[in-house]
């Protein structure tokens, strides 16, 4: 049974050694019932999809609980994935770009919403929040294409889900947490451009 993938960000040695073996234990449990991995991904879209038309609406407590699930969708696809032999370059491929859109779902209802309540720094923030996790993806995927794998960063996608929730279902809560979401993205950002220059500028083939 495969445990998590390694995850080099603030929150995800945490989760590789204190969730193991309840990880493996759904996901057995995912594989017994006939659960797919492309299934687990499009009910995180949809899941992000329902937090983000509820976030049009005003509210904040229900969109931030239904981040619970669409986040654990997401954390268990790759897994079925692999348990399965099922995990491809097309599946990786179509997976990150769904994560793409569920970050702009999410983030740009949360813009919305906020600048029609007149809080601009609030909307401004989550616009940022979005701009840079786009561009930390981007940057990977450029990594890649130049035969680099960028995994490094503070803050990813497992942090931006949790500190998310929190900012939702926690009263006052939210502006705080848009704070760290665009500050610490940024430094994530940071650290991918400096590993990305400093080993494509070493002689010899990139690894």
């Amino acid at each position: 049974m495969p445990a998590p993938r390694k995850n080099p960000s603030i929150l995800g040695g945490l989760f590789s050694r204190v969730f193991a073996w309840p990880y493996r234990a759904v996901l057995a449990g995912l594989y017994r019932t006939g659960v797919r991995a492309w299934m687990l991904t499009l009910a995180s879209l949809a899941t992000n999809v329902a937090a983000g038309a509820l976030l049009l609406t005003g509210r904040r407590l229900l969109p931030g609980l239904l981040l619970i699930p669409a986040g654990l969708f997401d954390v268990f696809d790759g897994g079925v994935a692999r348990l399965r032999g099922e995990d491809s370059r097309m599946g990786a491929f179509l997976d990150s770009v769904i994560d793409r859109l569920s970050d702009v779902v999410v983030f740009g209802c949360l813009f919305w919403t906020l600048s029609a309540e007149n809080k601009g720094v609030a909307a401004a923030l989550s616009l940022a929040t979005l701009g840079v996790s786009l561009a930390v993806s981007h940057v990977r995927a450029e990594g890649e294409a130049a035969g680099i794998s960028l995994s490094e960063g503070a803050f990813q996608r497992l942090e931006r889900y949790v500190a998310l929730v929190i900012g939702l279902s926690v009263p006052h809560a939210l502006l705080p947490v848009l704070v760290l979401l665009a500050s610490l993205g940024g430094l994530t950002l940071l650290q991918r451009l400096w590993s990305a220059g400093h080993r494509l500028a070493k002689p010899g083939k990139p690894a």
